[in-house]
């Protein structure tokens, strides 16, 4: 990689940590649409780049949110009992979309990743306000959520708090304990999801410097950056009002959105 492209990454690495802890997210879906241009310029076959893209940003969370949790942790934000209620669906489900993401075409790939996250924004911003009754389902039901969580996350290359957050906030969750709580869901999720890309890429022809579909070389100048500004981020989702945040998350998604969308659109 040229000097310009490692400067890119670890500012990339850096602005993504602030967004892992102020919210919940982290940094896959910062990280996907930036990481397919570098990779574009890299020579990484096309229909390959949004693939080595989600594979290498979903690694870099394992870091991410191990950095985040912590400081959400030490604030006393994160839900241990709903982190492992939903675990054991999100390991099974990571691995899945792993699999699924492999086989997919890269073109439908990123209109998927452009139109869920669009949705998702979309939510965000006009979801109607939760019952007051309605809370958390039991066991199979968090399971199942959690299936869902890990393999839309495996699949676009996120540590699911796109899901996670807005699943937690509509089961009146309040909305800094759902950020910190999904930051701790994000580990598990990079960690499966990561072991699935390595090996549903281990006979795919790509650069040197890649493990199946993860590019090392990023990896370690995103995580380094990252895993440093995460614990800021956590600091400032505390100072943060929550019309604030859920309006910073909706409109940081939408933007990734359109990008992805028309990447999908060129070819």
């Amino acid at each position: 990689m040229t000097p310009s492209i490692v400067g890119a990454l670890l500012v990339l690495g850096a602005f993504t940590g602030v967004a892992a802890g102020l919210l919940g997210i982290g940094g896959g879906m910062l990280m996907v649409p930036f990481m397919s241009m570098v990779l574009d310029r890299i020579g990484v076959p096309h229909d390959e780049v949004v693939k080595v893209a989600i594979a290498t940003s979903l690694t870099t969370i394992v870091f991410t949110s191990a950095s985040s949790v912590r400081a959400h942790h030490a604030r006393g934000a994160v839900r241990w009992d709903v982190v492992r209620a939903l675990a054991p669906g999100i390991l099974a489900g990571s691995l899945l979309g792993a699999q699924l993401a492999h086989a997919a075409p890269g073109r439908l790939l990123a209109a998927f990743f452009g139109l869920f996250v669009a949705w998702s924004a979309l939510k965000m911003l006009v979801g109607r306000p939760p019952s007051p009754e309605r809370g958390l389902p039991g066991t199979p039901g968090m399971v199942a959520a959690g299936g869902a969580i890990g393999a839309l996350s495996a699949l676009l290359g996120a540590g699911g708090a796109f899901i996670t957050v807005p699943f937690l906030v509509r089961r009146n969750v309040p909305m800094i304990v759902a950020v910190a709580s999904s930051a701790a869901c994000g580990f598990p999720i990079a960690l499966a999801g990561a072991i699935g890309y390595a090996w549903a890429g281990r006979d795919v022809p790509l650069p040197p410097g890649t493990v199946g579909y993860v590019y090392l070389p990023a990896l370690a100048c995103i995580s380094a950056a990252s895993v440093t500004t995460a614990p800021f981020g956590a600091w400032l989702a505390h100072r943060t009002p929550t019309a604030t945040l859920k309006k910073v998350f909706a409109g940081l998604l939408a933007a990734l959105a359109a990008y992805m969308v028309s990447r999908a659109l060129r070819g």
